[in-house]
């Protein structure tokens, strides 16, 4: 396939170019068509509706899959970043949920995507003597118990007692008063935007039509069942129907604005909970393991996250606007406190490089706190042609996509096989170890250092070597982007020839993370990114600039909104920058 013009080829599985988009438009167009519908098609391009995307096209039907914005663009790219089972629902006796996560957990650390989530440590302080270390460790024994029930091995070693001195051992940063002795156990983690991307691209090699920045405007009916949708390409403003038998409405926390374009009975009811996270530097404190902190309000991490450490997470209502959560001056106040009680040299604001908001999509219960709203999913089928799926949680994603995708298939006439996804490797997982054992050869071959290898490979898998031929092709994209040298000019390129990136923040705050690790949080690397997309997309000198002025303009908006003292402020400042650059 070639690519447009200024772009190297593109003949990769599942590429998201700009071609690919534009064919699979033409295909969902082609739907309206006698005889043409899709057996499904998914509305919402977070992490549930690429899995069942995934899960759909997998048992053999036709599938579209359209997002409004960019992949993982809301609560999908905006996590702890954690794959766990959810130490806090087992005081709550959530013993399915949990039992669950951690099935899944182990699955995709071994099986699914071992190039993209893998184990990381956790202490759990000890702070008081003689009751809490038993009542403590037999839940986290309970916790390690649960994620042998699948069959599968759980990825991770067992939990091991540390008493005050091992603890100090692991984390000298540690106040020597602030626990008495403390458990070690491990979970996993993974770039949830990344995986998002990486399961969207997965679901296209197998056939599913994918498309960003393409709204839905509103549902088709005949009658009361909904046959389709219409749809609004944000990129030229041209609108179009889709035709399917069976809609998945996969959109989180939108997901009562999208049922009401349908019906106002039988609704799944969703709350936004806000949940922000401080990204600092690495050497701010020492550790080499992350920590697990109980608050008044919720549970606090602390992530080892590559060069950095990520902190979080907040647990708030949130009634504002669903697109862009801000996060006040008051939220990183309440992490920074809690995280301070720890810490022998406390974290200031001056330590903190990034900050990100997300909203929790929880099913709406009686209960006032959203800390309580349950994190189980529901799937319904409010009116025929219709399935929605809400609630639940990164870690389980296969799960609900997997049940959404059930409940679609039943009403139709054929047979329609079972799901086949716990067995489906993403792209870049086949192949990953022999890559990471070759490393050193593979560096030696490109002319890189080794650390941008396995760089690379932590976040393509084996499809890092499609990276590393770009730089062959074109020494120069082996460079560092300016003030954010962890990332390569050609990451930018594959994002925009490969991964469905559109405009530049879809490039610095998904496909990279450089948004939140970076200092000036992108600002230097912007004209560059700029330039390299324009190259590929076509873009005038005019589509450039706004593009650069738009990045700039979000940093700023961002950076004000962060200084303001409640919610309601916070979102005023952030609200003050458009929510995308239409291409021209």
């Amino acid at each position: 396939m070639s690519n447009v013009a200024g772009g190297p080829q593109v003949n990769s599985p599942g590429a998201l170019s700009p071609e690919s988009r534009a064919a699979s438009i033409e295909v969902l167009k082609a739907t309206a068509e006698a005889g043409k519908q899709l057996d499904i098609l998914i509305v919402g391009g977070g992490v549930v509706g690429a899995g069942a995307a995934l899960d759909a096209v997998t048992r053999g039907l036709t599938v579209g899959i359209v997002e409004a914005r960019d992949w993982a663009s809301g609560t999908s790219s905006r996590s702890s970043k954690l794959i766990h089972g959810g130490l806090r629902y087992l005081e709550m006796l959530d013993f399915g949920l949990v039992q669950e996560a951690l099935q899944e957990r182990g699955l995709l650390i071994q099986q699914i995507a071992p190039h993209l989530v893998r184990p990381v440590p956790f202490l759990y302080p000890l702070t008081r003597r003689f009751w809490e270390r038993p009542y403590v460790g037999a839940g986290i024994m309970l916790y390690d118990t649960l994620g042998l029930t699948s069959g599968h091995s759980r990825g991770v070693p067992m939990h091991k007692h540390l008493f005050r001195r091992g603890t100090l051992r692991a984390a000298p940063s540690l106040k020597d008063d602030a626990f008495v002795g403390s458990i070690r156990y491990y979970d996993a983690q993974v770039d949830d935007a990344r995986l998002v991307v990486n399961v969207v691209r997965t679901a296209a090699h197998y056939g599913a039509h994918a498309v960003n920045r393409v709204r839905v405007v509103d549902f088709l009916r005949e009658g009361e069942r909904v046959v389709g949708a219409k749809l609004e390409n944000q990129e030229d403003g041209s609108v179009f129907e889709v035709r399917a038998k069976q809609v998945v409405n996969a959109t989180g926390v939108w997901t009562d604005e999208t049922q009401a374009m349908v019906t106002d009975r039988g609704q799944l009811k969703v709350r936004a909970s806000k949940g922000i996270h401080l990204v600092v530097p690495r050497d701010r404190f020492q550790s080499t393991v992350g920590l697990i902190l109980r608050t008044e309000k919720s549970v606090l991490f602390v992530i080892p996250w590559g060069r950095h450490w990520i902190i979080g997470t907040t647990d708030t209502d949130w009634k504002l606007d669903k697109a862009h959560p801000a996060a006040s001056s008051k939220d990183i106040d309440y992490v920074l406190e809690h995280v301070n009680k720890v810490l022998k040299r406390p974290l200031t604001r001056e330590d903190v490089e990034g900050v990100y908001a997300g909203l929790r999509p929880l099913l709406a219960g009686e209960n006032d706190s959203t800390a309580k709203l349950s994190r189980e999913h529901v799937v319904a089928h409010p009116v025929p042609g219709l399935v929605v799926v809400a609630g639940g949680k990164f870690t389980t994603y296969r799960v609900m996509a997997k049940d959404a995708v059930d409940e679609a298939t039943r009403a139709m006439d054929e047979r329609v096989p079972s799901s086949c996804t716990e067995t489906i490797p993403l792209l870049g997982a086949e192949g990953f170890k022999a890559a990471w054992n070759r490393r050193a050869r593979s560096a030696q071959e490109a002319g890189v250092h080794v650390a941008r290898v396995e760089h690379l490979l932590n976040r393509y898998g084996s499809m890092a070597s499609e990276v590393l031929d770009l730089i062959a092709a074109q020494p120069g994209l082996g460079e560092p982007l300016p003030g954010a040298d962890d990332y390569l000019a050609a990451e930018v390129v594959y994002a925009t020839t490969h991964e469905g990136a559109r405009h530049v923040h879809d490039v610095l705050t998904r496909r990279t993370r450089i948004s939140i690790e970076a200092w000036d949080r992108g600002v230097s690397a912007v004209p560059v990114v700029a330039k390299l997309m324009g190259e590929i997309l076509g873009w005038s000198e005019t589509q450039r600039e706004s593009e650069i002025k738009h990045y700039l303009a979000r940093v700023e908006a961002e950076r004000l909104s962060q200084q303001q003292p409640d919610d309601e402020s916070a979102d005023a400042a952030r609200m003050g920058v458009d929510d995308i650059v239409p291409l021209r």
